[in-house]
C-alpha cells in the first residue's frame, strides 16, 4: 500500500488531486472548531473535554462521530443530513415511479435527483438543527438543567441564528463533499466521514495511554494487549469480508463470442453488498425513542416518564438483551431489505438471456434469475450476521473494559477500512489510466 502511494506522488495530476483532498480536510476539520453563537464558550469547553457534571460522553454515539463537528459548532451536524437525505432518496427511486423514470433519463435525470437530495438536505438540517438547539438548552438531553448559551443570550433570537448556523455549515460541507468527488479521488462524503472518525484516534490512543500508565498492574496491561488484539482482528476481519466476494461463472456460445470459440466469464457478487448502511438504520430506529425521550424529560428527581422507560429498554448501549436483540434483527432486516433492490436477479438474467450467456449446469431465463436470487439471499444473510459481529464489539469492550473509553469501535472500524481500501482502489485505477505499472512490481 506504501508503494502504492509514493508512486501516485510521483504523477503530477494525481500528486495535485492528493493535496486537493488534504487542502480541503484541512477546511474542514479548522471549520468544526468554529462555535456557534451565543454559546457559552466556558461550557462548551467543559462539555467537549468531559469536564465536570456537563460532559457529553454519556451521550456520544456513533453519528456524533459521523458529523464530527463536536458539540457547539456550525459544523455539528457535519455531513449527516446530506447522507440521509441521500438513503431516503435512493429508497424512494426504487418505490415512486416517477423517480425510477427519471432517473433512467441518463445523466440529466439523475441531476435532477441530485438537487432534489440537496433540498431535501437542507430541510433535514433545518430539523436537526432545531431539535440540537433545544437539546443545547437542556444539557446533557434528558439529563439535566444546563443551557450551553451564554446567560445573556438565551432569546428566541439567537436560538435562530444558531440554528441558521447550523444549516449554512450543512450546506457548506455538501458543496465540500461534492467539490472532492469531482475533482478529488473516490466519494467525498465517505472522506469527511473517515476523516470525522479519525479525528477521534488521538483520543482513543491517550485514553488507552492512560490507562496503562495509571495502572500497570499485570491485568490492566493485559486488557490492553487484549484490546488491541481485537481491533487487529477486526481490522482483519473487515477487510476479509469487504473483498469477499461469490464469483457465479457464466458461459458465452460461440457466436457471441465472435467466432472465437466458447468465453467463459463470472458474476462478481460481493458479501459486503449493504455496507453499513443496514447498521445506520438499524441504529436510528432504536436511536429515536431516545431523541423523543430528550424533548420531553422527567422533572429532576421525578420517576422517568413511558418515553424514558422505553429508551432505557431499547438502549443496546447498555447491553439490555432486548435492545441488542431487536438491534440484530433489524440488521439483518435492513441488510435483506437493501440487498432486495440493489440486486435484480430478474433484469440480470436477461441480460444474460440476450447476449447469449448461461451459467453452466442453469437454464437461461427464470431458473437462472431463481438461481441468483438465492445465491444473494445466502450472502446476505452471512453479511447480516458479520454487521452484528461488527456492531455488537464494541459494545462487549465497553462491558468488559468499562474504564477505556475507546472513542470507536466496530462500526467506526467498518467505515475506516472500507473507505481506506476503496481509495487504495481508486488510486490503482488512477495510475492504470496513465500507463504506470510500477506498483505491480
Amino acid at each position: 500500500m506504501f508503494k502504492i502511494f509514493a508512486n501516485a506522488w510521483r504523477v503530477e495530476d494525481i500528486r495535485k488531486k492528493l493535496l486537493f483532498i488534504f487542502l480541503l480536510l484541512l477546511i474542514y476539520r479548522f471549520g468544526s472548531a468554529i462555535p456557534l453563537p451565543g454559546i457559552d464558550l466556558d461550557l462548551l469547553y467543559q462539555v467537549r473535554h468531559g469536564m465536570g457534571d456537563v460532559g457529553f460522553d454519556a451521550v456520544q454515539t456513533i453519528f456524533s462521530m459521523i458529523a464530527g463537528g463536536g458539540v457547539g459548532s456550525v459544523f455539528v451536524m457535519g455531513i449527516a443530513p446530506y447522507i440521509t437525505s441521500s438513503i431516503i432518496m435512493q429508497l424512494l427511486t426504487y418505490a415512486i415511479p416517477q423517480l425510477s423514470a427519471m432517473q433512467k433519463e441518463g445523466e440529466d435525470g439523475r441531476k435532477k435527483i441530485q438537487q432534489i437530495t440537496r433540498y431535501l438536505a437542507v430541510a433535514l438540517a433545518a430539523l436537526q438543527g432545531a431539535a440540537t438547539v433545544f437539546s443545547y438548552t437542556n444539557w446533557p438531553p434528558g439529563m439535566g438543567g444546563f443551557n450551553l448559551f451564554r446567560l445573556d443570550h438565551q432569546n428566541m433570537f439567537v436560538y435562530i441564528m444558531a440554528t441558521l448556523a447550523m444549516m449554512a455549515g450543512t450546506i457548506f460541507i455538501m458543496w465540500l463533499a461534492e467539490l472532492l468527488t469531482e475533482k478529488g479521488i473516490g466519494n467525498g462524503a465517505s472522506f469527511l466521514i473517515f476523516a470525522n472518525i479519525l479525528a477521534g484516534l488521538p483520543t482513543g490512543a491517550m485514553a488507552l495511554w492512560m490507562m496503562v500508565t495509571g495502572d500497570t498492574s499485570v491485568g490492566v496491561i493485559a486488557q490492553a494487549i487484549i484490546l488491541l488484539a481485537v481491533f487487529a482482528a477486526i481490522i482483519a476481519f473487515v477487510v476479509l469480508v469487504h473483498e469477499g466476494e461469490r464469483r457465479i461463472p457464466v458461459q458465452y456460445s460461440r457466436k457471441a463470442a465472435r467466432g472465437y470459440g466458447n468465453h467463459n466469464s463470472y458474476i462478481p457478487l460481493k458479501v459486503n453488498i449493504a455496507g453499513v448502511l443496514s447498521i445506520i438504520f438499524a441504529m436510528s430506529l432504536l436511536q429515536f425513542p431516545v431523541q423523543i425521550a430528550q424533548f420531553f424529560p422527567s422533572p429532576m428527581g421525578a420517576d422517568p416518564n413511558l418515553m424514558e422507560r422505553i429508551a432505557s429498554f431499547l438502549d443496546f448501549r447498555e447491553l439490555h438483551w432486548v435492545g441488542a436483540l431487536i438491534y440484530v434483527v433489524l440488521i439483518f432486516a435492513f441488510t435483506h431489505f437493501y440487498t432486495s433492490f440493489a440486486v435484480n436477479p430478474v433484469e440480470m438474467a436477461e441480460n444474460m438471456k440476450k447476449n447469449g450467456g448461461f451459467i453452466p449446469g442453469i437454464r437461461p431465463g427464470k431458473p437462472t434469475s431463481e438461481f441468483i436470487q438465492t445465491t444473494v439471499n445466502r450472502l446476505s444473510w452471512i453479511g447480516a450476521v458479520f454487521y452484528s459481529i461488527i456492531a455488537l464489539t464494541p459494545i462487549l469492550l465497553d462491558r468488559a473494559i468499562p474504564q477505556m473509553q475507546i472513542g470507536f469501535g466496530g462500526t467506526s472500524l467498518l467505515i475506516v477500512t472500507g473507505v481506506a481500501l476503496e481509495f487504495v482502489k481508486q488510486l490503482e485505477s488512477q495510475l492504470l489510466m496513465r500507463h504506470y505499472k510500477g506498483f505491480l512490481e
